[in-house]
């Protein structure tokens, strides 16, 4: 079965930014377990996304993917100074840290700019905005979505989202 819309797709992966001196690894899947998505619902980046229409289980292959088709590019004014209580990190926060804050929108990854008494002031752009991102991709296996993932817009079961 092709990777289409309305399939659920499980692949491992490995992912890198592309450099100037080559790409630079970030992080990969795990070993034990595929990651899940339902095709066409925008669960995963655009550019992978569209790279992954019309595999098959057992296709190897790698990707780049441009950042306006990733995470977006950077908005250098995405900034903003949130109480520390709305964080969802317990270590000594630092500069440079990535941290969970809870949005309306459920929890988001930002990236502290500033460290306050009460407040720390946040770059709210994705940790991998601004960057292509290069994948190198397995695709385990393809089968058609449930009429209840369809519904949810999301893969159930190993290596999607469970309830």
């Amino acid at each position: 079965m092709l990777v289409q819309d309305k399939t659920v797709v499980r692949f491992h992966y490995e992912l890198s930014q592309v450099t100037v001196d080559g790409n630079e690894f970030i992080e990969k899947s795990n070993a034990d377990e595929a990651m899940a998505y339902l095709h066409g619902q925008g669960a995963i980046i655009a550019g992978l996304e569209n790279e992954m229409e019309g595999k098959q289980a057992g296709d190897e292959f790698e990707a780049t993917v441009q950042a306006e088709d990733a995470y977006g590019e950077r908005d250098e004014n995405a900034k903003q100074r949130i109480p520390i209580k709305h964080l969802f990190q317990k270590k000594r926060l630092q500069k440079g840290m990535i941290v969970s804050v809870n949005t309306q929108d459920g929890p988001r990854e930002v990236v502290i700019e500033k460290v306050g008494k009460f407040n720390v002031d946040v770059d709210t752009n994705h940790p991998l905005a601004g960057k292509d991102l290069h994948f190198k991709i397995k695709i385990e296996d393809v089968r058609e979505a449930t009429a209840e993932e369809i519904a949810h817009g999301h893969a159930h079961g190993p290596g999607g989202h469970h309830h």
